[in-house]
């Protein structure tokens, strides 16, 4: 077994309006965007970080870095995909993830199971391997002021079968 962590922050933008922010794959409403080069989903990026983590693979962007116009305004899911193809094809599965995403606003309980149905979907688990809360910094602090968002995620994988690494994606891929 491996453990990973994963922690991801994002700024909202100044401008106030009718927006959706992405969170655990799932659009839900707010009144600021979150300035990212890809869609900003701090769940997402959090979770990947800590799969990466747990496998000793770098980080996300190391893997996507926001200087490659390619990742420009991409989906934070096809990311999940992709890192979860280098968990299972080494051998492992997950065991469970526990997101937690830190934010005054939005409130984060009436998404929190479509976000579990996301993700799960996306790593092909069942709901009950993934885990998602919400806290806040009772004001105090960058996110306290509402002028970001941050997740944080812990990971367990969890060895199946024996490594079936092509040789051109070793340790560094």
């Amino acid at each position: 077994m491996k453990i990973g962590f994963g922690l991801d922050v994002h700024r909202f933008g100044e401008e106030e309006g009718d927006f959706e922010i992405k969170l655990g794959g799932v659009s839900i409403p707010h009144n600021h965007k979150i300035l990212a080069h890809s869609d900003g989903d701090v769940v997402i990026h959090a979770l990947c970080d800590a799969l990466l983590g747990a496998l000793a693979l770098g980080d996300i962007g190391q893997h996507y870095p926001d200087s490659d116009a390619a990742f420009r305004d991409a989906d934070s899911r096809d990311f999940l995909r992709q890192v979860y193809s280098k968990v299972t094809i080494r051998g492992y599965e997950l065991g469970n993830a526990d997101i937690t995403i830190i934010a005054e606003a939005p409130r984060m309980a009436p998404h929190a199971i479509a976000m579990r149905e996301c993700l799960s979907g996306l790593l092909d688990v069942d709901i009950s391997m993934v885990s998602i809360k919400a806290t806040t910094t009772e004001k105090l602090g960058s996110i306290g002021r509402g002028e970001g968002i941050e997740a944080q995620a812990i990971v367990l994988i969890r060895k199946v079968s024996e490594e079936n690494v092509p040789a051109d994606q070793g340790a560094g891929s």
